[in-house]
C-alpha cells in the first residue's frame, strides 16, 4: 500500500494504544471488523473516510487529532520515515523526547567527525 496508508495506520495504532484499547475493542466500538482494523493499522488497506470517521469517534477524537502530526509530503525527504518518527516521539514524555534529541545531536556530531 502507499506511504500515507502506513502513516495513518501507525497513527491509529498509537492513538488506540494510548486509549488502552485492543484492536478488537476499538473495532467493536467503531462497528468495523477487527481484521479490517488490523489491515488499516498495518497500512495494508486504504481507509475510507467513513471508516476513519467511525474510528475517530470510537476513540473520542477529531480528524484534527488524527492528522495532527502527519507531515506534508516533501519530495526531498522520505516523508513516511519522518512521519513515523514523529508519531513515535509523540508517544514519549517531554523529558524522553529531549533525551532522544540529545542522542540525535550526539550521532550527528559523530557523523560529522567521521566524514
Amino acid at each position: 500500500m502507499n506511504d500515507i496508508s502506513k502513516i495513518v495506520g501507525d497513527r491509529i495504532r498509537i492513538l488506540r494504544s494510548e486509549k488502552g484499547l485492543s484492536q478488537e475493542e476499538l473495532a467493536d466500538k467503531a462497528g468495523i471488523d477487527p481484521s479490517h482494523l488490523g489491515r488499516l493499522e498495518r497500512g495494508e488497506r486504504n481507509p475510507s473516510l467513513i471508516s476513519l470517521d467511525k474510528i475517530i469517534k470510537a476513540l473520542g477524537l477529531t480528524f484534527e487529532d488524527l492528522f495532527k502530526y502527519i507531515q506534508p509530503s516533501n519530495m526531498e525527504t522520505d516523508s513516511t520515515t519522518m512521519s513515523l518518527i514523529i508519531n513515535k516521539l509523540n508517544t514519549l514524555s517531554l523529558d524522553d523526547q529531549k533525551l532522544i534529541l540529545n542522542v540525535i545531536d550526539t550521532m550527528f556530531q559523530l557523523m560529522k567527525h567521521k566524514a
